[in-house]
């Protein structure tokens, strides 16, 4: 019972901020969109954030309808000549006055770039906030040296002592602790050799991360590697670097560029079973993080808006008819062929993508509502 008015006292708290934080991250991937077409002569009919009716809106100087709906998962750009969720036949319906503003009177180049555009705006605001916090808070470091080693641990075999410095794993440079966790914890059960200073002398050695089984503060089972590495965490240790602005942009593009190689490697431990497919989440755990984090912070929070933010605009590119990689896949097979593929061929893609997509969000969903009810069943 204390479980369930802890729940439904949340809920509130989590949904606000969650929709907050949701807004702001569709807002400007569909701005890209929206910029790029009237940038490129298209002719915007509505912008809309949500989906459904309409609760309020307006229109621009230009005629395009800005509305906010009632289903505040997602949004839209809609142009005169869209028709469906291929974008593909509306041009038939319109006037002689108005072709010239159609989307697909446009060029492949032009049309692609309309769409590559709203991945490529959430790129961007991860890149802003990330480079902002630089330039404004510092870089805290935590030197990736060795504080203590774990008895019986696969760093033990291999050899570190305690007040070695990591200087780089299988070539790759060790600048941060982080650095190492991250390499690590997506290395399970694979080797890795370590490039490391003692003294003055820099030594090699080789070290295979075992697997770990933990639970997240929502309790999804996630599986990282550990060496058996401790760091060291006393506050002289940590340092606040601060940084030019051109440092802090280089920075946000390096943290944001991290950020994809982390959502890839996820996704192809899940695929090759590495990892649970339990730990993916929908609205529900979103919700829950997003309230957690806002809980430490702006900065955190700020980091979090960042995160997401660039891996929607990685979600939006993946291959898949309906989102806009599946768009670009279209285009670059009409640039290859000389020719658009035909409508038939684009519509039979754009339901198989839908039925994908339909079918990630009941998985999704699925998810956080099963972990609810172990939470619930774990409390009651």
């Amino acid at each position: 019972m204390e479980f369930l008015t802890s729940l439904a006292g949340g809920i509130w708290q989590y949904g606000i901020m969650f929709l907050l934080v949701l807004t702001l991250v569709v807002f400007i991937h569909e701005l890209g969109h929206f910029l790029v077409a009237r940038w490129c002569g298209v002719t915007v009919k509505t912008f809309s954030i949500g989906f459904g009716p309409e609760i309020f809106g307006f229109y621009d100087k230009h005629g395009t309808r800005w509305r906010f709906a009632w289903i505040p998962l997602g949004g839209y750009v809609k142009f005169i000549d869209d028709e469906n969720a291929s974008s593909f036949g509306g041009e038939k319906q319109l006037k002689p006055a108005e072709r010239a503003g159609a989307f697909h009177s446009k060029s492949v180049g032009a049309r692609a770039a309309v769409v590559a555009a709203g991945p490529i705006a959430n790129f961007l605001l991860a890149i802003v906030l990330y480079s902002a916090i630089n330039a404004t808070v510092g870089i805290r470091i935590l030197p990736p040296l060795v504080d203590a080693v774990v008895a019986n641990s696969p760093a033990e075999r291999a050899g570190f002592k305690s007040g070695d410095t990591i200087l780089a794993i299988d070539g790759t440079k060790i600048d941060k602790f982080d650095d190492l966790q991250r390499i690590v914890g997506s290395s399970a059960g694979e080797e890795l050799k370590f490039t490391v200073q003692r003294g003055g002398d820099t030594i090699t050695l080789n070290a295979t991360p075992n697997v770990d089984e933990q639970k997240d503060a929502m309790g999804r089972t996630f599986r990282r590697g550990l060496i058996g590495i401790q760091r060291a965490i006393s506050p002289d240790k940590v340092k606040t670097v601060q940084v030019s602005l051109p440092e802090a942009v280089a920075l946000g593009v390096s943290e944001t560029y991290v950020n994809l190689t982390q959502t890839i490697a996820g996704l192809r431990d899940i695929v090759t079973r590495r990892q649970s497919a339990e730990q993916m989440g929908g609205p529900i755990m979103m919700a829950e993080v997003t309230a957690k984090v806002a809980e430490l912070g702006i900065e955190p929070m700020l980091r979090w808006i960042a995160f997401i933010s660039a891996n929607i605009g990685f979600l939006n590119l993946l291959p898949i008819p309906v989102l806009d990689g599946g768009h670009l896949m279209f285009y670059a097979f009409e640039a290859i062929r000389r020719k658009p593929a035909s409508e038939r061929l684009q519509q039979m893609g754009f339901q198989v993508g839908l039925a994908l997509l339909m079918m990630l969000m009941v998985f999704v969903n699925f998810n956080d509502i099963l972990n609810v009810w172990r939470r619930l069943v774990g409390n009651g």
